[in-house]
């Protein structure tokens, strides 16, 4: 049978794998979308919530978490563990991460290949840290702290950075192997962040998808970014979530669609400058359609044999 048993033309309809499974677009939950998403929840399959939003939320807000929950399947995304750190992720934090999960039931939950702290101090956002034999050990010890307290493994998401981290003794895809298959859990692939690490720093985007783990893919964010001044009077493309993903995304999805055979989850990431919800919703489209041509194009040498 081909691999492909449903790749519509047209970029609502899901695309159907061997086995019965599909691929699946969603959205990540945000307050001020939570209209539009309610009006259209039959267009979306699943919705990822900002877990660290919710870790002090009064019981009524996690109720109607749960509530959305029964209408579309939930994941839960944080993004203040710091978990690729020779420094030892904060035990309370953990365990919010674990109680949320305990109340929502998700699907699942994923976090950062990243640092937030060191010394006590907040930096306010995801660092990379050196890609060093030691900060894969760091990042283990701290994955599987986490995953016997919340009671299921992280799915870890690559991350973007503006700067190559210095002491680095092992390229990106290297470094993030060695803790995905060291841990034992599954990458989250963050195309835009793939995308715009492979832009800056002078690498190609397909090749550094091929250099990653894909087999241990399930889940993929999507998102948009500018450019904006770098060294030197150069050009650094800042992921932000406020736009729009570009072309090239569209065409990595349907890349990892083609090379790979399992289910995948995307999800559309949008953290500001909100469009009409028709616009996300063209988005996902859009994501459905890369996907479905990617399905097609693994079909078409075993349909031919």
């Amino acid at each position: 049978m081909a691999a492909v048993e449903t790749a519509a033309a047209d970029a609502g309809a899901a695309v159907v794998i061997d086995g019965g499974t599909r691929d699946r677009v969603g959205l990540g939950w945000r307050p001020e979308l939570a209209t539009g998403i309610y009006l259209h929840l039959s267009h979306i399959d699943v919705l990822e919530v900002l877990a660290d939003n919710f870790f002090v939320a009064p019981r009524r807000t996690i109720a109607a978490l749960r509530a959305l929950g029964r209408e579309v399947p939930l994941t839960l995304h944080g993004v203040g563990m710091g978990l690729a750190s020779t420094i030892g992720v904060e035990m309370a934090r953990v365990g919010r991460m674990a109680r949320l999960a305990a109340a929502l039931e998700p699907e699942g939950w994923s976090e950062h290949l990243a640092f937030v702290r060191a010394g006590g101090t907040e930096i306010g956002h995801l660092a990379a840290p050196p890609r060093t034999v030691i900060t894969v050990e760091g990042a283990l010890a701290n994955i599987e702290y986490a995953a016997r307290v919340v009671g299921a493994p992280p799915e870890l998401e690559n991350i973007a950075t503006l700067v190559e981290p210095p002491g680095s003794t092992l390229d990106e895809a290297a470094w993030v192997r060695s803790i995905i298959r060291g841990a034992g859990t599954l990458l989250l692939l963050d195309l835009h962040n793939l995308y715009a690490n492979a832009r800056n720093f002078g690498h190609d985007p397909l090749a550094l998808l091929a250099a990653m783990p894909l087999a241990q893919v399930r889940c993929v964010h999507i998102s948009g970014g500018r450019w904006i001044n770098g060294p030197s009077g150069g050009k650094r493309l800042l992921d932000d979530h406020w736009h729009d993903p570009p072309g090239d995304v569209y065409v990595l999805l349907e890349h990892l669609a083609a090379m790979t055979a399992q289910p995948l989850t995307v999800i559309l990431e949008r953290d500001g400058r909100y469009p009409p919800f028709a616009v996300l919703a063209a988005e996902i489209d859009a994501a459905r359609a890369a996907l479905a041509r990617g399905r097609s194009r693994r079909a078409l040498p075993r349909a031919a044999a």
